[in-house]
């Protein structure tokens, strides 16, 4: 019963959070003149940090949350770490407020509050229509590195942990992202995006230990970058193999993952010719 007092309040208190910033944003929209200035003053609010009377009101002590308090750093949760979990929860709500993103994406702070608003739930939504996807993708990305300079120049973690969402770092997810990338093959990228893909991708296939990615993984992000950037894939790969025998430390371990591929390589092609004689030869005991 209590549980239930608490998600109804604490539903409500969200809510009407969404309410101002979508009356906010209309705003914005309707007076041009003052569409710098709200902007500025909505993106503020939003990265503010949650006072002790709107925790209560947001978060439970208990290991019940509505809205995951392990998402912030050093205890500091925003509002921008609630709403941004508000609005995977209840898309519906965060609906009305993206729509009015959407007509005022030239603007400046529009990509800011997007990517702090959304960029979760940009993570969880199938969209069917790749221009949109492409469209948010490429804000999420402009919002995402105009906070990294914010926090740069004014000394502070304000947006850290808008950068520090641990879930992305686990394995099967990045796979499943690896993967749903050879959606973009055939898209014409900016050349910035292009690139930015391109060096993003190619960080994730360098190998260390223990916080480098794992053997699955860079395999994962070699193939995605070929796929999406077949120009220069032998190139990559001779001057990947050049690096590699930079550091002989890693000669065994190298060494070991290609003599056990070679091994399992023959065995599925022996396996191959020994079904498929099997197979030929059962052919006639049918007819």
């Amino acid at each position: 019963m209590e549980k239930a007092s608490f998600s109804l309040r604490s539903s409500a208190y969200l809510d009407a959070l969404t309410q101002e910033i979508e009356r906010k944003l209309q705003r914005a929209l309707a007076y041009p003149s003052q569409r710098l200035k709200v902007l500025q003053e909505l993106f503020a609010d939003i990265a503010l940090e949650v006072d002790d009377r709107a925790r209560e009101m947001i978060v439970r002590t208990e290991q019940d949350t509505i809205s995951p308090a392990e998402d912030s750093i050093h205890g500091q949760l925003c509002f921008y770490d609630v709403l941004a979990d508000y609005y995977v929860e209840a898309p519906k709500q965060g609906k009305p407020i993206l729509d009015l993103i959407v007509q005022l994406w030239s603007q400046s702070f529009a990509s800011h509050i997007f990517s702090l608003l959304f960029h979760k739930w940009l993570f969880e939504v199938q969209l069917d229509n790749s221009e949109v996807l492409l469209r948010f993708s490429s804000a999420l990305v402009q919002g995402a590195t105009n906070v990294f300079w914010i926090d740069i120049h004014t000394n502070t973690r304000r947006f850290q942990s808008f950068f520090g969402i641990q879930k992305l770092k686990v394995e099967p997810v990045l796979l499943h992202y690896f993967s749903q990338l050879k959606a973009l093959q055939g898209m014409e990228l900016r050349m910035t995006t292009s690139t930015r893909l391109k060096a993003c991708l190619y960080s994730f296939t360098s190998p260390g230990g223990p916080m480098y990615p794992t053997r699955t993984v860079r395999h994962a992000a070699w193939d995605a970058l070929d796929l999406l950037f077949p120009v220069g894939r032998y190139p990559r790969h001779l001057i990947s193999l050049f690096f590699r025998l930079l550091y002989p430390w890693y000669w065994p371990s190298s060494c070991w993952n290609f003599i056990v591929s070679c091994i399992k390589a023959v065995l599925y092609s022996v396996l191959g010719l020994i079904f498929s004689s099997w197979a030929k030869l059962e052919e006639p005991k049918m007819s």
